[in-house]
């Protein structure tokens, strides 16, 4: 695939992971696992992982306190997107998101749909901008976070950290 407007300079890019679930473990966590593969092999940096229960006032407070941290560019949360009473990350994103980038969720939906049919509307799939810092939240399965990643968060991001600190 070509993009429109291919990124010449390679940079490197400082990213949390934030895996939310009630049952994972760092062992268990093949999502969590997978996005930091993904980002490590071509040539990102890992600044932060975590595993936090699918609580609102936890996953707020990390949002924030990792947005103080100047180094991190932007947190991949993997999920607690779903439609489930614990399922929360949605809901807590959507009011803290200075900028929603709506595209990112329709597209999400859009390639989940052609892989896995009309279940894909099942997902609240959703991305923007938090204290200068990008977020992507991503549902928890590893097929879901692969097409994400391959897709639209590893094709864009260095693009998206581009603009957001306008250069």
């Amino acid at each position: 695939m070509t993009l429109p407007h291919p990124d010449q300079d390679f940079l490197s890019v400082c990213c949390a992971i934030i895996t939310i679930s009630d049952t994972r473990t760092f062992q268990t966590d093949k999502s969590g696992q997978l996005i930091q593969q993904r980002l490590t092999d071509v040539g990102h940096v890992i600044g932060a992982y975590l595993i936090l229960p699918d609580e609102p006032h936890k996953i707020q407070s990390q949002l924030q306190e990792l947005s103080q941290n100047n180094i991190i560019d932007g947190v991949i949360f993997n999920g607690g997107t779903g439609i489930s009473p614990r399922d929360t990350t949605y809901d807590v994103l959507s009011e803290l998101l200075d900028k929603t980038l709506p595209g990112f969720g329709e597209l999400f939906r859009f390639l989940s749909y052609q892989e896995i049919g009309s279940r894909a509307m099942a997902s609240r799939a959703i991305a923007g901008i938090y204290q200068n810092k990008l977020i992507f939240s991503l549902p928890g399965s590893s097929n879901a976070v692969k097409l994400g990643l391959d897709k639209l968060i590893l094709p864009e991001l260095i693009h998206l950290i581009k603009q957001l600190r306008g250069t």
